[in-house]
């Protein structure tokens, strides 16, 4: 299992770019990269896809580590998602051997299983075999989309400037007032596209009777050691006939694979066994088209240090949603 792009140096100057506070850790033992969030009742740490730890009984000294961090940064809680171990047991096993010596730090961690930040299911695609393998995978509707998005009028570029971020993030607008989801700001996503590691997508459609295109899809594609991420999306819905998401996936796919990299990970699915109305029920079904298998991580947990603040933190949360919620509608 390799780092995640998100415990690593990389990611830390992103987030230092954006004015987070952020503390790197790295021994032969554990690497974590965890950033200092703060709210009206207190500070905690995050640690988006980490700690990382190449052996489960690795988890111990990072949870150690972690403690005397959050202690110094009067942090109420640290908010983990290891990629491994996926067996909770070892989590809390790990959690509860976690005691540092001292009178006031004696008392082991209580973990409380939180909601999922980053995905802890996601759909993979390997990219070693060769291109027509891959295409042979595709279901039959995918392989049909991808050999005709051509002739449809589409075409795809990519592009590192990050003032083109503008045309990913005026597609999410029009669909977050369309779905009445959230989205990131111009200035995230702009800073995004500045790092090494990210490609900015773009489909262009020119209709047979005009020269000039509309761009109607968009999306940030990251790159980290073997594989290539499927991140920041965005297409419009006025053109939803044509095939401009499977004309940027299938291009961004083969680009990966023309570079050497031997993964593609589709970032996100629905869990295994959802029901049919579940959220991601759609896009679930749309990135498997594509052929790959589920990989599964631990989730998102929350190692409680002070358990009073932690409780008062998550009713204030609960209010806020129930606040947007009414006000939104």
């Amino acid at each position: 299992m390799q780092i995640p792009l998100q415990q690593t140096k990389k990611w830390q100057k992103f987030l230092d770019d954006t004015g987070a506070t952020t503390f790197f850790e790295e021994t032969d033992d554990f690497t974590y990269l965890a950033e200092l969030k703060t709210t009206p009742l207190g500070n905690y740490l995050y640690l988006p896809y980490g700690p990382y730890t190449p052996h489960k009984n690795s988890l111990k000294k990072a949870f150690q580590s972690l403690q005397q961090l959050a202690i110094a940064k009067k942090a109420m809680f640290i908010r983990i998602e290891p990629q491994t171990p996926s067996d909770t047991k070892i989590l809390r096993q790990a959690a509860a051997q976690a005691v540092l010596h001292g009178p006031k730090h004696k008392k082991p961690f209580k973990i409380k299983k939180s909601h999922d930040l980053d995905p802890a299911d996601t759909w993979v695609l390997d990219l070693t075999p060769d291109k027509s393998a891959i295409i042979s995978g595709f279901t039959q509707g995918t392989r049909t989309r991808y050999n005709q998005f051509a002739k449809k009028g589409l075409s795809v570029t990519t592009s590192k400037d990050p003032d083109d971020i503008k045309y990913l993030v005026k597609l999410q607008h029009k669909l977050a007032q369309n779905k009445k989801i959230g989205t990131f700001s111009e200035k995230y996503l702009k800073k995004e596209l500045e790092q090494d590691f990210a490609t900015l997508y773009l489909v262009h459609y020119t209709p047979a009777d005009e020269k000039t295109d509309k761009i109607i899809a968009a999306s940030l594609f990251f790159d980290h050691a073997d594989t290539r991420y499927y991140m920041q999306s965005a297409a419009d819905l006025d053109y939803r006939k044509l095939p401009a998401t499977v004309a940027l996936l299938t291009t961004a796919i083969f680009d990966a694979k023309d570079n050497g990299l031997k993964k593609f990970d589709f970032w996100g699915i629905a869990p295994d066994g959802a029901p049919k109305d579940h959220p991601w029920a759609g896009f679930t079904d749309f990135k498997k088209s594509f052929g790959g298998q589920a990989v599964h991580y631990s989730g998102t947990y929350d190692l409680v240090l002070k358990s009073f603040k932690y409780t008062l933190y998550k009713i204030f949360r609960v209010i806020n949603r129930l606040k947007r919620r009414i006000f939104s509608n």
